[in-house]
């Protein structure tokens, strides 16, 4: 199975492609995983690449791309993945196309930008151990402290509710007209996030399934 995970910052997508990943014995290619691999093994795009972040800029499509090719070559990838963060673009989108990697299925994620401020805004962090929290799904024992070490809990601040704004503005902006292309292609797939993990779980796997 070759799957690209579709949805919005905060959509739990991460979650899913463990679970998608297990049942299917097929590797998750992330893109900040794979370029942070690529600059750490020197490859030729990783070094391209690592041009680009040590002057501050955005890495371009072209290296990207160069560098999802050259993890898809891999022998993991044999017999599937699921490409988590990319394409986020329809140019992005086409150039994959281009390179021969053949899609079975985009699954797109499907959760209201109002839910996911209140879940992304709520999180807090433990400023000691990282240990992670939530002011309504998951509180602590105390109040503003966390259960093991009793650290202080903080917001980070990716999960401040103007970043998580500017983050799907972006996102609308940017990756969401990919689920029109691949629409198009008769590929798209959709599921309702739901509040619990295991019921949007439940209906992920009912899709592919099907």
């Amino acid at each position: 199975m070759k799957l690209i995970l579709l949805g919005a910052p905060g959509a739990g997508k991460g979650t899913q492609a463990e679970v998608i990943s297990e049942k299917y014995n097929i590797p998750t290619i992330s893109t900040g995983n794979i370029i942070r691999a690529a600059l750490k093994n020197g490859t030729e795009m990783g070094l391209k690449a690592k041009s680009f972040i040590e002057a501050g800029a955005l890495v371009p499509d072209e290296v990207v791309i160069g560098i999802i090719k050259e993890r898809l070559a891999e022998s993991d990838c044999a017999n599937g993945y699921i490409l988590d963060g990319f394409p986020r673009t329809i140019p992005q989108a086409e150039a994959l196309d281009t390179m021969g990697f053949d899609i079975d299925l985009a699954l797109s994620i499907e959760v209201k930008d109002e839910e996911i401020v209140k879940r992304m805004s709520g999180r807090r962090v433990c400023e000691k151990c990282g240990a992670s929290y939530h002011t309504e799904f998951k509180k602590p024992n105390v109040d503003g402290k966390c259960n093991f070490c009793d650290g202080n809990l903080v917001i980070r601040k990716d999960d401040e509710p103007e970043t998580v704004l500017n983050r799907l503005e972006i996102y609308h902006e940017q990756t969401e007209p990919l689920k029109e292309y691949y629409k198009s292609c008769g590929k798209l797939v959709c599921v309702e996030g739901q509040d619990e993990v295991k019921d949007t779980t439940r209906l992920v796997l009912a899709a592919l399934e099907q």
